[in-house]
């Protein structure tokens, strides 16, 4: 559509781009927002991809470690944590539907290194590579070998992965889907045959018999649980990159992320647009905005609270209350055995390659977004006339070889890294969530503003997010004094 700069949607003569600070990065051009999708299928996929990068620790390790350490009284906080950053999800895509821009460009408009803060807290979350680490350790189950090693061998593959896909998002897209499908496939043959009766009966002790088993546990492990129920910390302010590149919104009009090798490069982009609150425009808003809270709604949060469940059943179904059982990621192949004597010996093995497939597919997505948001910072605050794909290039193989030199050191413990990771994404949300409000609030047109229960639930999020990471604080600074 073409540009219509200077059109105002008022009879003040007032631009909806005069909203926009300034002082940074220079007001968004107006044009009119794209037609919304009149068939979902097609665009069908940044829910599915925040799901299958999502599906890892929290599903994989932290709710199932919970639950074979004290039963089903934590999952509650699963659902609390998804419907949580369902809200959050939506105000970051909010704000990129509108304008075309990341989140962590609208809050560079208010002070320009809270891009870079972010991005700092990202890479403080994801150097420790726990995914990678979680992934080869259930592969040395099948296959024998050093987890340390096949971890390096993964993360290598990762790099290669990310810079020779000609559009990055849909390699991404299509792994999240390859992963999603074997878990759902994990699900469909383990609910009938793995998980026992005595479990599908204690189900409903999730909602009759909750608890926070902090004394059993610790603050950092459920606030780590908590923020990573679907995905946590910065993976949620990637979400604005996934829906742009997928062409959501005003994002139609920005070129997407492309390898400097292999990918056809695209023309840069202005800093954002933004449309004027006419009819029509509003009427295709309204049209995009129903969209994105169905295709979040049930790609997101159904697919992920239905993964934890399951897993955390399969773990109290089968190591829960065992003498003897580790806390830390073996607990895993000790459940894998318990499945082969409850199953046959083939489903332990089928367990520990969709584990490990599952994981690897999230490591390959957190290295992307970690890249993607740093490359995202540097390039619109700091080095405007850069090629984007060239340093998310740079950015990929930077963090690939800090991870790899983190192994080589001994750091190899996966739920260790995890809760370090997690807690990091904790408190990086409660600090989000604030900024969500300003950038919504004040910049864009006035009837699309957040308001109401949307606004009440950033308030919570600041709330829950902030208070966990104080007690979280205080428990480790307590521990430190004590031991």
């Amino acid at each position: 559509m073409a540009a219509v700069e200077g059109r105002s949607g008022s009879s003040t003569g007032v631009s909806a781009a005069d909203a926009f600070p300034t002082r940074v990065l220079p007001r968004p051009e107006v044009r009119d927002l794209p037609e919304a999708p009149a068939r979902y299928r097609k665009l069908i996929g940044p829910g599915i991809v925040a799901a299958g990068v999502g599906l890892a620790s929290g599903e994989f390790i932290l709710f199932p470690y919970i639950a074979s350490q004290v039963g089903l009284v934590f999952v509650w906080a699963a659902l609390v944590g998804l419907v949580t950053q369902y809200f959050i999800n939506l105000e970051i895509e909010r704000y990129t539907l509108a304008t075309g821009e990341t989140a962590l460009t609208g809050f560079s408009r208010y002070w320009r290194h809270w891009g870079l803060v972010f991005a700092i807290l990202t890479y403080c979350a994801n150097l420790w590579p726990g995914w990678a680490t979680s992934s080869a350790t259930l592969a040395s189950y099948i296959f024998g070998g050093t987890p340390r090693y096949i971890a390096i061998g993964m993360l290598l593959a990762i790099g290669l992965i990310l810079t020779l896909a000609p559009v990055v998002y849909v390699a991404l897209e299509r792994a999240q889907m390859l992963k999603v499908a074997a878990v759902l496939l994990l699900f469909g043959v383990g609910a009938v045959v793995a998980v026992g009766a005595d479990a599908w009966a204690d189900a409903p002790q999730i909602v009759t018999r909750p608890g926070i088993p902090v004394e059993a546990l610790g603050f950092a492990t459920l606030l780590g649980a908590l923020a990573f129920a679907g995905a946590g910390g910065g993976q949620n302010l990637v979400q604005a990159n996934w829906i742009r590149d997928k062409g959501f919104g005003m994002g139609a009009y920005v070129p997407r992320l492309v390898s400097p090798i292999t990918g056809q490069p695209e023309a840069a982009p202005s800093t954002g647009y933004v449309f004027e609150p006419t009819e029509p425009n509003m009427s295709a808003w309204r049209g995009w905005w129903r969209f994105a809270n169905i295709e979040q709604a049930v790609t997101f949060v159904l697919i992920t609270f239905v993964t934890i469940l399951f897993t955390s059943l399969l773990a109290y179904s089968t190591v829960f209350g065992r003498e003897g059982l580790a806390s830390d990621i073996s607990f895993i192949q000790t459940e894998g055995e318990v499945l082969a004597e409850r199953v046959a010996p083939w489903f332990k093995y089928f367990f520990w390659v969709i584990g490990s497939f599952s994981l690897f597919a999230a490591a390959l997505g957190i290295v992307d977004y970690t890249s993607r948001l740093a490359a995202d910072v540097i390039k619109t605050s700091y080095r405007r006339s850069g090629n984007e794909s060239a340093m998310y290039a740079v950015l990929v193989w930077g963090l690939i070889a800090v991870g790899i030199v983190v192994l080589l050191l001994g750091f190899d413990q996966p739920i260790v890294l995890l809760v370090i990771a997690a807690v990091v994404g904790g408190f990086m949300m409660f600090i989000y969530s604030g900024l969500l409000i300003v950038i919504n609030r004040r910049t864009l047109p006035a009837p699309i503003r957040i308001r109401g229960l949307r606004l009440a639930m950033l308030v919570w999020a600041i709330l829950l997010f902030g208070t966990l990471s104080v007690l979280t604080i205080q428990a480790q600074i307590t521990r430190l004094l004590e031991g």
